[in-house]
């Protein structure tokens, strides 16, 4: 038996559509072509907040703001990569040293 996998925008409209007043769960599900049982489940995990109806939209600004921090941290992290590679290659190169040993 296939299972078919519903993403989170087909549960929230399915339930969203369900809990419009006078329309009933069955009537729902077998528009759908699902079973009622999945609808109800459905209805119970979005009020509990598993999944939600949209994205919430932020703007222009915020999404501008958010891209150069982005850019901000791959810059940083691109810098901080670099430097622990030439940290482990200065390891290697020098050996690890135990105390009490000496250069003569």
């Amino acid at each position: 038996m296939k299972y078919r996998r519903y993403d989170d925008q087909f549960k929230v409209e399915a339930v969203e559509l369900a809990l419009q007043p006078g329309v009933q769960t069955q009537a729902v599900a077998a528009r759908l072509g699902i079973h009622p049982f999945m609808l109800s489940r459905w209805k119970k995990e979005y009020r509990e907040g598993r999944f939600m109806a949209k994205p919430p939209k932020g703007s222009d600004a915020e999404a501008a703001e958010l891209r150069r921090q982005i850019r901000a941290l791959k810059r940083d992290n691109r810098k901080l990569n670099e430097e622990n590679e030439i940290l482990r290659e200065a390891r290697r190169f020098f050996g690890q040293r135990r105390p009490g040993d000496t250069d003569s």
